[in-house]
């Protein structure tokens, strides 16, 4: 192919932002010409040239795209997981009261604002997503400040659930002692609550940038940071319980202020600028987005709380509980690679979108979805070859070995449908469809999946395992299959030129 054929055949595909290209106009914000459109170590742009490479070569390409965010997602999902877990453990060996304490704390407390903060700020994801792949970059520190202002009003609103959260737990009917423990372990664990204001913004801004590795870093330094403290707190300086709680707040903010460092001190020169009263112009907008964030994937965050608090509820439920947490302890540490692809998907269809390419959107989604399924499949023929063993890690019990046994089918499938789940959700984070999927969401697991557990739990006499499949093969299933038809069925030559104009609004006044 000459080289003017290969120009004209880029003039003539309707790529939005193509159209009011100038030659002569090589300034920062300006597209360049197509055949500099290339992926370079600095571009998110994926735009192919050359139609004759082949399918592999476009599979490598992208997939190198992809694992750039991935990689280091998952190592800084799975060094987060690990603070979390490493508290426990301290707590656990002071006693069990302690340990009931600080599992409250962290799991329900802790748990409930994680997943609303989190949501919340994945509205990032498709804001500075899309604004970096339309190279509108100093668009993307003020997109952080609105974050940060948000999430900041969220935490105050949020008081309440840690002040007052000794008589919520006594209302849900834990015991006295309990109760009163967790109320103080919920006071000291306050600065780590107003950390999520901040953290989570950071992190979204520079994985939007391709600068994940720089997340995945300071993940680890401050996971580090965090077990050296426990271990003074706890085993040198005797503190107790509050002493767990204390150093719990350490490691956040060592995320907190290494993401801030590296942006504020050079790492990002293009797109922080410093702070900006343009930070406070536009916030309704940015509140809908995240609202609706927040709501999608607190409705999937809380699913499968909802699991554990049906099961709880059955007779004799202390093997079967026994037996359901240490699946949910695997699919946990499991669901890091999922979650890792979340990001990967959302970030790299926000950029594409952004950039006013359509086929490179849903060429990143096809790369995405069928990479996290390959991996599912892996680990869920591991969990079927190995389910009479798998147990053992966590304990010795037989009649719990003995259920874990019976429950793994569903382990095995569980994690099949997280590898596809996360990752439509995902590209529709990427594409702006958040308030849609909370829709979907809010059908499929609470009008369907949660009655359809309940009627095989109870109803048909089918115990946990019931439960657990009526809202997996009800909820989980119907939402992904929902998720996959809209994902095949999107016009995403539309889809980028609606999010080309999205850039243009959410930028007004910028």
């Amino acid at each position: 192919m000459s080289r003017e054929n290969g120009s004209k055949k880029l003039d003539d595909q309707k790529v939005p932002l193509l159209k009011s290209y100038n030659p002569s106009n090589n300034e920062g914000d300006q597209f360049q010409s197509p055949k500099h459109l290339l992926h370079d170590s600095n571009n998110t742009l994926d735009y192919y040239e050359d139609n004759d490479d082949t399918l592999v070569r476009r599979v490598w390409v992208e997939s190198k795209k992809l694992w750039h965010v991935v990689g280091p997602s998952i190592i800084a999902r799975i060094a987060s997981y690990t603070m979390l877990v490493a508290t426990q453990a301290f707590a656990g060996h002071l006693g069990d009261l302690e340990l009931a304490a600080i599992s409250i704390g962290c799991n329900v407390i802790v748990g409930f604002d994680f997943g609303l903060m989190l949501g919340m700020a994945s509205a990032l994801e498709t804001l500075c997503g899309q604004a970096y792949g339309a190279k509108k970059y100093h668009m993307l520190g003020i997109y952080m400040q609105r974050s940060w202002i948000v999430l900041f009003i969220c935490c105050i609103l949020l008081l309440p659930l840690y002040i007052f959260a000794s008589p919520m737990m006594k209302l849900l009917g834990q015991p006295d002692d309990v109760s009163e423990m967790a109320g103080v372990v919920a006071l000291w664990m306050l600065p780590l609550h107003f950390s999520f204001a901040f953290q989570f913004p950071l992190q979204r801004f520079l994985q939007c940038q391709l600068k994940a590795n720089v997340v995945a870093w300071v993940s680890v330094v401050a996971l580090v940071v965090q077990l050296f403290v426990s271990w003074l707190f706890v085993s040198v300086f005797k503190c107790g319980i509050i002493g767990v709680a204390v150093t719990q707040n350490f490691g956040w903010w060592v995320l907190v202020f290494g993401l801030f460092g590296y942006t504020a001190f050079g790492g990002c020169p293009l797109t922080w600028q410093g702070f900006s009263m343009e930070a406070f112009s536009g916030l309704w907008e940015f509140v809908k987005l995240s609202t609706a964030s927040g709501v999608m994937l607190c409705l999937e965050n809380w699913y499968y709380r909802v699991l554990i608090l049906m099961t709880g509820n059955l007779k004799n439920a202390e093997i079967a509980l026994d037996a359901l947490s240490i699946c949910m302890s695997i699919n946990g540490w499991e669901m890091m690679i999922p979650f890792a692809f979340f990001a990967g998907a959302g970030v790299r269809v926000s950029n594409e979108l952004g950039a006013g390419n359509g086929k490179g959107a849903k060429f990143a989604t096809a790369v995405a979805v069928l990479t996290s399924v390959a991996i599912g499949l892996c680990f869920w023929l591991l969990v079927l070859l190995f389910h009479e063993n798998i147990a053992y890690i966590f304990s010795t019990s037989t009649p719990v070995i003995e259920e874990v046994k019976k429950l793994s089918i569903l382990l095995a499938f569980t994690i099949l449908l997280n590898s596809v789940q996360p990752v439509l959700s995902g590209v529709a984070v990427g594409s702006g469809w958040q308030s849609l999927v909370a829709y979907i969401n809010l059908g499929c697991y609470y009008l369907l999946g949660a009655p359809l557990g309940f009627l095989m739990g109870w109803t048909f006499k089918q115990g946990v395992m019931g439960i657990w499949a009526g809202m997996i093969f009800g909820g989980t299933a119907v939402q992904t299959v929902i998720l996959a038809i809209i994902t095949i069925r999107c016009d995403w030559e539309k889809e980028a030129q609606r999010a080309t104009f999205h850039v243009e609004k959410w930028g007004e006044g910028i």
